[in-house]
């Protein structure tokens, strides 16, 4: 499917490998790389020391980049008209996720001086948490652009001209999703039935959403867990068992 559940899984996808190469560079678990060689922020102050041991962004983007796109590229299509859109759909998730990373490292310092005045501080290059990453593209995925090809069917348009064109940073997807409520071997989704949903919740994993409008059944459960902890000296810790029932709603 090229569903924008595609997209966000290609660029995710991307994303980790970045992350992951960039910051194995610093830690020398890598042959090929060591610390960052970017160049000094030009807006950083005069007397800070740029040349701290940085995240490789630099180089884990060019890893990153042959490792997705290759394997994207050297896959057996036919070259049909809907295995080239797929492909040019996930080239660009590929980016996207990638520049999810690399264009929000930021600049990390650590201060010197007497009793840590911070009147000198060492600076270099250091990824975005890969939370922040994830929260990024899950944004990305809210507002992804559905494309189709152009006239020529060469490459991916919005098709609708209402919205904004997609950035490099943008997710696209040009099929709709499957309906996820319903278990469908063939799209691989195991349907909702079943599925434990938080009545209070207006999120995804809210019983009215995560539900599909079916309703849910309560249930209640004993719940049995270690409880009132103490250290003993010397040396372990002692706990008492503690139980409860607590209400679980499930999908009908």
């Amino acid at each position: 499917m090229a569903s924008r559940e595609a997209a966000f899984t290609h660029a995710v996808s991307s994303a980790g490998v970045i992350h992951s190469v960039s910051r194995s560079c610093r830690e020398g678990e890598l042959s090929k790389c060591g610390c960052s060689k970017a160049s000094r922020p030009k807006d950083m102050a005069r007397d800070w020391i740029w040349g701290g041991c940085g995240d490789n962004i630099e180089y884990g983007y060019r890893f990153a980049k042959y490792f997705v796109d290759t394997r994207e590229r050297d896959k057996n299509h036919r070259r049909g008209s809907r295995e080239l859109g797929r492909m040019l759909m996930n080239l660009h998730n590929n980016e996207a996720g990638l520049r999810a990373v690399h264009n929000y490292a930021m600049v990390a310092c650590k201060c010197h001086g007497v009793s840590g005045s911070c009147s000198l501080r060492t600076c270099w290059q250091q990824l975005p948490t890969f939370r922040d990453v994830g929260k990024r593209l899950k944004e990305r995925y809210d507002g992804a652009v559905e494309v189709k090809f152009n006239k020529r069917g060469t490459k991916l348009i919005r098709r609708n001209k209402k919205f904004n064109k997609p950035t490099p940073e943008d997710l696209v997807y040009f099929e709709e999703s499957p309906d996820y409520c319903n278990a469908n071997p063939e799209t691989g989704s195991r349907g909702t039935v079943g599925r434990e949903c938080s009545k209070t919740s207006s999120g995804m994993d809210g019983c009215n959403l995560l539900c599909c409008g079916r309703g849910y059944n309560t249930f209640k459960r004993k719940v049995v867990e270690r409880c009132k902890c103490k250290f003993k000296w010397c040396c372990y810790v002692e706990c008492q068992t503690c139980e409860r029932i607590e209400d679980v709603y499930i999908c009908k």
